[in-house]
């Protein structure tokens, strides 16, 4: 008697609606694929093949159906399809590849073991807030580039923070570092977009018209020479020459920022320009560290993934609250009152929770690093 069994009909079509992909009518073929696949593997179960086998999760293994299946039968000829999926000798032979790939992604899968996980308040708590955020964001309405710069900007943000936990999820911990990376500088230009106004917005978005325009991406190629000249002007009056191109591109927006002009100590560069003048030059150190992960020296073959875990989380932590500040401040000016009665009273209930969960999660680190 088989010990695994395929689940009814009605419960596949049920559990394939939550992949939100469009079998175009093909379900009675992909429910076969199915059931020939939790056929094999209890066939290979019950021969002992696995030693100790940890059983089917038909959800992950629908999953797996309905790619396979969708992607070949996408690739078959309107005339074919019929035909082809009604050869049993078809659906033995997906079925084959997706037990394969479930089993060995799973039952088999090289994991080096995760320090957290997804049901930790620690990751939960603040995943949760931040999906939030990201639905209300969304309904956002652009009227204008300057102020859909800033959603769109704050977006990516979050975004980026939600990728960094994920990694973190997984065990990869210096990953999740590098992404913080790209986290913190994603917030230093929003927060000196935010603190400096329409003139700073107008010149952030000019630039990128730069950008545009050297790595000659534009289809209209008089206009792409008319910003291109009309940035080498600009240059000029900043006394920088042709080798500064990608750093003026990058950061030359900075100087639309009142007072940075007459500052000799700001650069064109991220650690001693738009870090500093975003305030945070307190991270200089950790976005150093970050770099020297993303460009594979030994500190990424040879890191403490402890000493990581702590880091990314306290750092993703602290990068989300000052984001998070930036929201409050915006959410009022770009959402009905429903909606912000809604942010309201989430924040009510989980702000003071990840407040303390940084708290805690501080003080491990430094228990941690002590004990070291």
């Amino acid at each position: 008697m088989p010990k695994y069994i395929p689940i009814k009909y009605e419960d596949f079509l049920h559990a394939i609606k939550l992949f939100n992909v469009d079998l175009k009518g093909q379900e009675q073929f992909a429910y076969s694929v199915y059931s020939y696949t939790v056929e094999g593997i209890d066939d290979l179960a019950s021969a002992n093949v696995f030693g100790d086998f940890q059983g089917i999760n038909h959800l992950e293994l629908i999953g797996y159906v309905v790619g396979e299946v969708t992607y070949f039968v996408s690739s078959l000829p309107k005339e074919r399809i019929d035909a082809v999926i009604g050869d049993e000798t078809v659906i033995m032979s997906i079925s084959s590849m997706i037990a394969d790939k479930y089993l060995s992604l799973n039952q088999f899968s090289y994991n080096e073991g995760s320090l957290t996980s997804r049901f930790s308040p620690v990751i939960s708590t603040l995943y949760v807030y931040v999906n939030f955020m990201l639905n209300i964001v969304k309904n956002y309405n652009k009227k204008d580039p300057t102020s859909s710069l800033l959603a769109d900007l704050f977006m990516k943000s979050i975004n980026i923070c939600r990728c960094t936990l994920d990694l973190i999820i997984r065990g990869f911990e210096t990953e999740a570092f590098s992404c913080w990376r790209t986290l913190h500088e994603c917030e230093c230009a929003l927060i000196v977009l935010i603190n400096n106004g329409p003139t700073v917005l107008e010149t952030y978005l000019r630039h990128m018209k730069y950008g545009l325009a050297f790595r000659d991406t534009m289809v209209d190629k008089d206009k792409q020479t008319e910003i291109f000249m009309s940035m080498k002007e600009e240059m000029k009056k900043y006394d920088l020459k042709s080798k500064d191109i990608k750093k003026f591109i990058e950061y030359g927006w900075l100087y639309s920022v009142p007072g940075v002009k007459e500052d000799e100590t700001i650069k064109l560069n991220f650690r001693d320009g738009l870090e500093k003048v975003a305030g945070l030059s307190s991270y200089a150190k950790r976005y150093e560290m970050s770099s020297e992960i993303i460009h594979g020296t030994p500190l990424l073959v040879y890191s403490s993934r402890e000493y990581f875990y702590f880091l990314t989380l306290l750092s993703t932590y602290e990068s989300f609250f000052r984001l998070e500040q930036i929201f409050k401040e915006m959410v009022g000016k770009f959402v009905n009152k429903e909606l912000f009665a809604s942010y309201e009273a989430m924040r009510k209930v989980y702000y003071s929770q990840l407040v303390n969960l940084h708290k805690r999660e501080l003080a491990r680190f430094k228990a941690w690093q002590d004990k070291k």
